[in-house]
């Protein structure tokens, strides 16, 4: 019995000192582990870190004041062979090469780039190099395209058969192509991060947040699972119009070609509500077209002329002129302090305050701010601090330049500041100044972006912010407004009224307008420059109940040019059809009588929606007996055969109804140019081919 007990206990003891002994051999290892391999296994642990990647989210969209888009994220998806994969290689390639045909047959097919028998050369060649990364097209392709890829016997397999890798990516587009691309703005890199614009302004709404995707491993093959799905950006909703932008723009372009200039920038904005409905900022090319290079509208200039309104309003708020004081004007010029001051409208005697205006005296303008403000050059200052026009304007566009006007150090440039020079405002800031005179004095700053949204829930709102409830005295107000109407509507002196052969300049019977004219020389290399200039044109419509304030500054233009008859009418072009488009009258109330007017140039397509768009126009279209149909410069419809085995005759369309009359065939297109298509690629009545593209030519 004693034996018994006394192996018992000798056996626990050794157990005993096994387990402590195995105790100790564990805590040796953790130890061992911690400080001696420590580096080693951080590493591993970061290696393992890596094998979590980023699952992109879909950027929001940019949509016009409608709901219209104008930049959007489409899903694009790059296709990789992987020529590596075993299986492709297994019984002496055989598994490649009896699919080889089908692949080089099934891309020529798809794509329409290369024969199949350029596919199969350049196959075979990297098959054999065993290119682990071989594009099956050097860009993206669509979600159709990838689909059908997928379809081919051998890829339709799956990956680690067939070696595809599909890899999603999403691609930025603005379906309206250049309007309002530069206030808009862009992307750039893999994160797609804002570059410009409201894209750069709204980057971290716009962007989203990214999941995260984790490696495994399933089966013997590598995947990566979602660990957090990504969070797809908000949507802006903003003030632009598209309608009203593509008014603008195309106004701004003629203009601008037809006097060869630098370039130009045009902005409407609605009174009330400081909503932003049309920016155009166009820059010519080496090739004499223009583009949206840069954001001219928000880059302060010296504004010329149209600083005079300011001046102005500035003496008459402070009592020291009205409209009926007169001044001697001299078309040999004003020397004061040694410094001459000239007129471009040259005039020998008095001129009244409000005639002073209206014909843009330089000279009339000067002697009323040296004869109020000299020696208080910072009274002139305050004064316009009053008015709000030193304010810092909040504005979306990123580098968006604040006004710079100083207290003036000595009385000439006090004088030259009267007129518009050694002060410096953006084109944007000048509208909002002539907003407020439209909106009863209030000055308000304009906006691009009205609300945010997500998955069509709209979580924010935005509105207009008021700079200054009341930017001068009510009767200062009333003689600025006949002032500026006699600027438009004053055939004498009038710098926007009518020119020596009576062509109406800004003015319109349609549409009355009340704005200023403006004329700077360019300060270059040192000096200005008597025949280098920038224009403008300010002005608010219709004057007896303004809805709209726009602003058009055309830059160094080249041969015989004049602000009131070049930007004076661009802006009288743009109110006309904004307000027959989007204002309170309606279109065929802005329309001459009908046979007295040339015949618009009507768009073929659907006829049902020609006969629509037509009436609503007050044209009257002659029937045609069929879906589809042109009109010709009588107005009659002719009809047009659209069938589903012959090339459609598009000539004349719009891009909607070209592109939705060949994909009734079961072909694509492709459209460049803006207008009524000029010329297509396949002639019509051709047969069609399967698959196959026509471009189609818009001017």
């Amino acid at each position: 019995m004693e034996n018994r007990q006394q192996h018992t206990v000798i056996r626990f003891i050794i157990i005993f000192g096994v387990m402590m002994l195995g105790f100790a051999a564990v805590i040796g290892q953790i130890l061992f582990i911690q400080t001696k391999e420590r580096k080693k296994w951080l590493a591993i642990a970061d290696k393992q870190e890596k094998v979590r990647k980023d699952i992109p989210p879909m950027r929001g969209n940019i949509f016009d004041a409608s709901g219209r888009l104008l930049a959007g994220s489409l899903p694009r998806y790059e296709l990789i062979m992987d020529l590596r994969v075993p299986a492709l290689h297994r019984g002496g390639d055989t598994l490649f090469l009896h699919n080889l045909d089908d692949i080089a047959n099934g891309l020529a097919d798809i794509f329409q780039d290369k024969s199949a028998d350029e596919y199969r050369r350049v196959l075979m060649r990297e098959f054999k190099q065993k290119n682990g990364r071989f594009k099956l097209q050097p860009g993206a392709v669509s979600y159709t395209q990838m689909k059908r890829v997928k379809q081919i016997p051998l890829f339709s397999k799956g990956q680690y058969t067939s070696g595809l890798i599909v890899s999603p990516r999403h691609v930025r587009v603005k379906p309206f192509g250049s309007l309002a691309s530069r206030t808009i703005g862009g992307i750039y890199g893999e994160k797609g991060e804002g570059i410009n614009g409201l894209e750069k302004q709204y980057d971290r709404l716009l962007h989203g947040k990214p999941g995260v995707s984790e490696k495994t491993h399933i089966n013997g093959h590598t995947e990566y699972i979602t660990v957090t799905e990504p969070e797809d950006g908000y949507d802006l909703i903003t003030t632009i119009d598209a309608n009203l932008q593509d008014i603008a723009e195309s106004q701004l372009r003629q203009k601008l070609t037809e006097k060869g200039a630098e370039w130009g920038c045009v902005v409407l904005m609605e009174v009330k509500t400081g909503e932003v409905k049309a920016i155009c900022n166009l820059g010519k090319n080496d090739d004499g077209t223009y583009f949206e290079k840069k954001n001219y509208a928000v880059e302060r200039v010296e504004p010329g002329s149209t600083f005079k309104t300011v001046s102005l309003m500035a003496a008459l708020d402070d009592g020291k002129v009205t409209l009926q004081d007169s001044f001697l004007t001299c078309s040999a010029g004003w020397t004061y302090n040694g410094i001459k001051h000239t007129d471009a409208h040259k005039y020998d005697g008095y001129l009244t305050v409000q005639q002073a205006l209206a014909a843009s005296s330089n000279i009339v303008l000067a002697k009323i701010v040296t004869e109020s403000y000299d020696k208080k050059a910072k009274n002139f200052v305050n004064r316009l601090d009053k008015m709000g026009i030193r304010e810092p304007v909040p504005c979306e566009i990123p580098g968006a330049q604040d006004p710079r006007i100083d207290v003036p150090q000595d009385a000439v440039t006090l004088s030259k500041m009267a007129y518009g020079y050694s002060v410096e405002l953006s084109p944007l800031q000048t509208l909002m100044f002539y907003n407020a005179i439209a909106n009863d004095g209030k000055m308000i700053a304009p906006f691009f972006v009205k609300r945010v949204c997500k998955e069509g829930r709209t979580v924010q709102n935005f509105s207009a912010k008021t700079i200054n409830s009341s930017i001068c005295k009510e009767s200062t107000l009333r003689d600025i407004r006949k002032a500026l109407h006699d600027v438009v509507w004053d055939n004498e002196h009038g710098t926007a009224a009518v020119n020596p052969w009576g062509q109406k300049k800004a003015q319109s019977d349609l549409v009355h307008i009340a704005g200023k004219t403006g004329t700077a020389q360019l300060f270059e290399g040192g000096r200005y420059h008597n025949r280098l200039h920038r224009m403008s044109f300010v002005g608010y419509f219709p004057e007896e109940d303004p809805q709209y304030t726009c602003i058009c500054v055309i830059q160094r233009p080249q041969g015989i040019y004049d602000a009131g008859m070049d930007c004076g009418s661009t802006v009288r072009n743009i109110a006309i059809k904004t307000m027959a488009f989007a204002g309170t009258r309606k279109a065929a109330d802005m329309a001459l009588p009908y046979d007295s007017i040339d015949k618009p140039r009507i768009k073929g397509g659907l006829h049902k929606s020609i006969r629509k768009a037509a009436k609503g126009s007050g044209v009257k279209v002659a029937k045609a007996d069929s879906e589809w149909a042109k009109v010709n410069e009588h107005m009659q419809a002719i009809s047009v055969s659209v069938t589903p085995t012959k090339v459609p005759n598009v000539i004349g369309m719009g891009a909607r109804d070209a592109v939705y009359a060949i994909e009734l065939t079961g072909m694509m297109a492709q459209i460049h140019g803006k207008g009524k298509v000029a010329s297509q690629s396949l002639e019509p009545g051709s047969a069609i081919i399967k698959n196959g593209t026509i471009y189609l030519e818009l001017r």
